[in-house]
This record gives C-alpha cells, sequence and structure tokens, in this order.
C-alpha cells in the first residue's frame, strides 16, 4: 500500500496506519493508553534530548532511519552518563511511501530500543506531498546520578580515547549514494554497554561525546573550545579499517572529519586510561578501542603525523556530507 495524504488527515485513514505500522511494534503499557502524552517515573535530574534524521537512503549497509533514529537519541543521552528510558518518534512520511518500507523501519526501531534498553511511549504521523521520503524526529528521555561530565570538565594530562573505528558510516552512505560495491558497514549503534561498564567500575569519566556530523576533528575542537585547553593526539593511533582508509584516500577524503554513529570519544583521569581502553575493549562495540592523545595547556587540536611533525586540526568547514543522519 502507498501512503496517500488522506492518511495524514487525523481520520480513519490515519488511524488505520498508525495501528498497522506502529502500535504493535512499539507496544508497552504505557504507549497503549494513547493519551496525548506520557506520564512516567522520573528522579531528581533528567536528561532530554531532541534530534530529527533525514539520511539518505533510508536503507544502508548495517542499518537504517529507524536504527539511526534509536542510537542516535540514545548515544545522546549516555553522552552526559545518564541512563536511557524513553523515546518519543514523529514521523513525516511523503505520499508515495510504501507501508513495507515503513514497516521495515518500524521493526528495526523496536530491535534498537530493545536491545538499547528504551521504550518508545509516545509518537505522531504527519503525511505530507513528495515523493516518497521518509523523516524521524524523536525526543529522548534518561535518567543521571550526576551532571558533572561535561565538555569544559577536561584537565592537564587526562587521556583521550576513541571507542573504535572512524569513518564506517560516513563511509557506507558515500558509498550508497555513488553505488561504489565494497564491505564498509555503518557503525550505527547504541552505546549503552560501554558507558554502563565505565561507570560500573568506577572510571572517573571527565567528558563524553559521540562522533557524528563533522568527525573526530570537529568533536575534539568543540571539547578544546570549551575547556580551554589543548588536545593532541597521534596519528598513528586513530583506529581506521584498511577499507575505509583506502575509500577515503582515493576521493580524497579527512578521516579527521568524516562521521560516524557508533563511536565515542571519552576523556579520562590519566592514572585510569588503560583500565577504561581495557573495558571499553571488553564491552559490545568498543572492541578497537584506542588511546589517540591527551589534553594539555594551549588551545585547538594539534595532530602528531606519523612522521613525527605537527599539524593543527581544524573543525570541519563547508558542507562536507549532507543527511548523513
Amino acid at each position: 500500500m502507498k501512503i496517500t495524504l488522506s492518511h495524514g488527515s487525523g481520520g480513519k485513514s490515519t488511524n488505520e496506519l498508525i495501528d498497522k505500522i506502529f502500535a504493535n511494534r512499539f507496544s508497552n503499557p504505557i504507549l497503549n493508553m494513547m493519551e496525548d502524552s506520557a506520564v512516567v517515573d522520573g528522579c531528581d535530574k533528567i536528561a532530554i534530548t531532541t534530534d530529527s534524521f533525514v539520511v539518505t537512503p533510508l536503507f544502508f549497509n548495517g542499518g537504517d532511519i529507524g536504527r539511526l533514529a534509536v542510537c542516535g537519541t540514545v548515544n545522546d543521552l549516555l553522552m552526559r552518563g545518564a541512563v536511557p528510558k524513553y523515546i518519543t518518534s514523529a514521523f513525516i512520511i511523503e505520499e508515495g511511501a510504501d507501508t513495507d518500507t515503513l514497516e521495515a523501519i518500524a521493526d528495526s526501531m523496536a530491535q534498537t530500543a530493545k536491545e538499547a534498553g528504551v521504550i518508545v511511549v509516545a509518537g505522531d504521523t504527519k503525511v505530507i506531498e513528495g515523493n516518497g521520503g521518509v523523516y524521524i524526529n524523536t525526543t529522548g528521555i534518561g535518567f543521571s546520578k550526576t551532571d558533572d561530565i561535561v565538555s569544559s570538565n577536561l584537565h592537564n594530562g587526562d587521556a583521550v580515547i576513541v571507542s573504535g573505528t572512524m569513518g564506517d558510516h560516513h563511509a557506507t552512505i558515500l558509498s550508497a549514494r555513488m553505488d561504489i560495491e565494497n564491505s564498509i558497514r555503518s557503525d550505527n549503534a547504541p552505546l549503552c554497554d560501554i558507558v554502563k561498564n565505565l561507570q560500573d567500575n568506577s572510571i572517573d569519566i571527565h567528558c563524553m561525546r559521540d562522533v557524528t556530523r563533522g568527525g573526530l576533528g570537529t568533536v575534539l575542537n568543540e571539547l578544546a573550545k570549551a575547556s580551554n585547553k589543548c588536545i593532541e593526539i597521534e596519528e598513528g593511533k586513530i583506529p581506521v579499517t584498511d577499507e575505509v582508509k583506502a575509500f577515503a584516500k582515493i576521493l580524497g577524503l579527512n578521516i579527521m572529519h568524516m562521521g560516524n554513529e557508533g563511536k565515542l570519544v571519552a576523556v579520562v583521569a590519566k592514572e585510569q586510561a588503560q583500565k577504561a581502553v581495557e573495558i571499553i575493549r571488553g564491552s559490545k562495540y568498543g572492541e578497537n578501542a584506542e588511546i589517540i592523545g591527551k589534553v594539555c595547556d594551549g588551545d585547538g587540536v594539534t595532530l602528531i603525523t606519523s612522521l613525527g611533525g605537527k599539524r593543527r586540526v581544524n573543525v570541519l568547514i563547508g558542507e562536507g556530507l549532507p543527511r548523513i543522519c
């Protein structure tokens, strides 16, 4: 069945769309009440995030817009040390979209939400003119016992750790758009296990950020600016798969500005760096974690090249790759 504007009318067609595609896949006692808002249990500190997902194509090697929406929302909460609990999901659907497509996206969202330990408690659908596109807006809510994990909380000597290989999602999306055949897969993943294991082992986490649009270089510059520090990293220690490295070289891409959707940067106390990286490597989706640098006096981000030279790493300038997430 194809989506028509009547599916956005708020009447029978809308109800049928919700019942057929979303209600049974996201079923839980809170959502099943079908009220105008959800009332949920809380705690002293609540973490809230919102995001919109417009990735092209909707399905790609290793993921799809549904999995991406859950991962992106959950990971934003995790980066503040919060435990993700609830998600809302609003679908903006262009007429001409196929219900088989929507079912596949909803299935993927439901499976990823289960993996991440969150439930979808509210949602909305709107249908607009168009050519079969699908866009998703989410809000995520999590609970936290601390508000100390922030970008300004960097100290001299702190270790900078990445949880895995850089550029995977960026290379996957670009490969799909350019019809380039390779085995590169998106890394889109919920990072719950990594963060939980770090916290359960009392690692002194000063800051965490997920490496998404803008890439590692942009994220590190944002942290350096927020803390009035310099971040010095070693080129040879940044994990990158051989295939992504070759892909970037052929197309003239800078690994430092290629996005991911399942990797984080963690800045931890120097004396706990080795323990932290071992914990991450023992966690789901963290097997390729590496310590890539340190925090020191100064400003900006400095890269020590493989030849021993130094160069400045800037934030991404210009458009980069649009609609990556």
